[in-house]
């Protein structure tokens, strides 16, 4: 396990707004926790990328929306030939919506609200949805946390406080997020801390 990385307040900002210009509490026990209830009920989910593959396991009690949202991506076939597009490491990883020429791939659905009141904490390996500056604004991007990012949690019903819905976490394949975030990045256009070799997302299923 990766030591928590406690970031400056103007690193805070750059990671928050690397997140943010790219596009009611239930249970007592969320799936962050190694004793989450009914894990069995989780769906979970195989990504398939030119660098490994990750497993990652849905929370769809504690964030059935988002949940019900990224299966939709999935069966519809929509990230195949998406990219991790966005590496800083020991911060996340993000991915789900931009082509290999760094071209954002149209959403097919509508913006879902913001469930990061849901209890679940953006931990390391943790899968949360990517958005813009309105909290309700997410659709297909996502990211995957590769440290213990505390300021991305919910903390009020604020502009600044609804923080970053999680919905998943990495069961297999966490050292393939820890690969992808030590390849070499650049800037490609209005686009900051792009992989200089791309990413492939190959394949997404529902196991």
């Amino acid at each position: 396990m990766q030591a928590k990385i406690v970031l400056p307040l103007a690193a805070v900002v750059v990671a928050i707004l690397s997140l943010v210009l790219f596009p009611h509490i239930k249970g007592t026990q969320p799936m962050n926790d190694s004793t989450a209830a009914n894990p069995g009920d989780n769906p979970t989910v195989l990504i398939e990328t030119t660098m490994g593959n990750i497993t990652i396991e849905l929370d769809a009690a504690h964030a059935p929306i988002s949940t019900e949202n990224f299966l939709a991506y999935v069966e519809d076939g929509y990230y195949v030939d998406t990219t991790f597009h966005r590496v800083i490491p020991g911060f996340m990883i993000q991915g789900g919506g931009i082509t290999a020429d760094m071209q954002d791939k149209p959403s097919k659905r509508t913006p879902i609200e913001n469930e990061a009141k849901n209890g679940l904490q953006n931990v390391r390996g943790s899968l949360a949805m990517a958005r813009t500056s309105d909290p309700h604004s997410a659709t297909s991007q996502f990211f995957i946390n590769h440290t213990d990012n505390d300021f991305l949690n919910f903390s009020s019903e604020t502009m600044q406080g609804w923080g970053y819905a999680v919905f998943g976490k990495v069961v297999d394949g966490m050292e393939v997020v820890d690969e992808i975030a030590k390849v070499a990045t650049g800037n490609k256009g209005h686009h900051q801390n792009v992989p200089l070799e791309t990413i492939t997302i190959t394949a997404v299923t529902k196991q």
